[in-house]
Formats: C-alpha cells, structure tokens, sequence
C-alpha cells in the first residue's frame, strides 16, 4: 500500500487537504497519515487533530509528502528541514501549499524547480530564495515530483497532484476536478448521472 503523510504545523489550513485526502483515502491502495512536530494540532478552523506521526518517527517508505499551509512555517525547527530536505533527496514526491511553500522557498527548495505560491513578493527578503528557475503567476504548478500552489488553489492542487502521482487516469482526474469545481448538476449535464444506472 502507498503512503501519502500530510504534514500539517498548529494553525494548519483544513481546507487546503481536505480534497486530495479525500480522494487517496477512499482508495485502497493508498493510506493517509498525518504528521508533525507536535502530537496534537489545531486547525486555522478550530480541529483539534491528534497526529499519526512526530517527525523523525515517520516509516522510512512513505511515498508523497503533502506539506500543508498555516500560520507556522515561519519555522527553523531542524528535524523539520531535515524530513524536507531528505525527502527532495530521495526523490518522494513534494505537493507544498500556501505557507508551506514559504517555507520551500525561504530555505533554498524552490530555486531549482518552476513553482508559484502566494505572492514572490513576500520572499524577497529570503537568503535562500535564489531561483534558476522560474515564478509562475498560476494557482498551482507541477515541476517533476513537485506541486506548488497558493493557498485559494485547493482544487487545482489535488489536481496536480493526483497527476503527479498517476492516481487515476487523466480522464478520470479530470472527471472527478470537473465535479469538485462546477457542482454535481453541472457534472451530470456533462458526464451523466452517476446514480443512475
């Protein structure tokens, strides 16, 4: 069974997830766990979250690394950069959303992959951010085995990610966003009613 850990700090963003845990854990062949550096965590909505995993417990063959956004990736916890780093070194796929792509780029991840986040302003200031490659003003972008997106792209980030770890074929990823962006009547003008056989 493939893992994906999601990777939420106290303060995460609840809703930046919830699409693309939803979609992994109804399948089979994937599991969900959440990680961090604290055993429980709340959410920027208030969810008190009793985690799976304390980083540095983490299984050693975990497939995705799903960092989600909040209010504390202002962050030099040094167990936490190691699990990035070793993570990128080892070639596990990386889907970073809102601050959690802050943090990509205050500590040097993003200078060698096509990325956005939610403004390139705010890193100006970083020492590590020192791109060779490019910014993209777009809600979520896909460089090799990284997903990057702001925090009001939670669609088009599953999205991406879903195609990053050849979830599902592209016409069913793309059945499922179409959903998930356009409402399910406007699902079943295009796609047919799914309850009716």
């Amino acid at each position: 069974m493939k893992k994906a850990l999601f990777l939420i700090l106290d303060e995460y963003a609840d809703w930046e997830g919830a699409y693309l845990s939803s979609a992994l854990n109804q399948r089979e062949d994937w599991s969900v766990n959440t990680i961090s550096l604290d055993r429980i965590v709340s959410s920027i909505g208030g969810f008190k979250t009793s985690v799976d995993y304390i980083i540095g417990s983490e299984p050693e063959d975990f497939n995705l690394l799903v960092m989600i956004g909040g209010n504390s990736w202002s962050n030099d916890n040094k167990k936490l950069l190691q699990l990035i780093k070793t993570t990128f070194q080892n070639n596990i796929p990386i889907a970073a959303i809102c601050g959690a792509v802050d943090f990509l780029a205050e500590n040097g991840f993003l200078n060698n992959h096509n990325h956005t986040g939610n403004s390139v302003y705010i890193w100006n200031d970083y020492e590590g951010y020192n791109p060779n490659s490019s910014f993209l003003e777009k809600q979520a972008v896909k460089d090799r085995n990284l997903v990057t997106a702001n925090g009001t792209a939670p669609i088009e980030f599953t999205n991406l990610v879903l195609e990053l770890i050849e979830f599902d074929t592209p016409e069913n990823i793309e059945k499922m966003m179409y959903m998930n962006r356009h409402g399910f009547y406007n699902y079943c003008d295009k796609y047919g009613n799914p309850y009716i056989s």
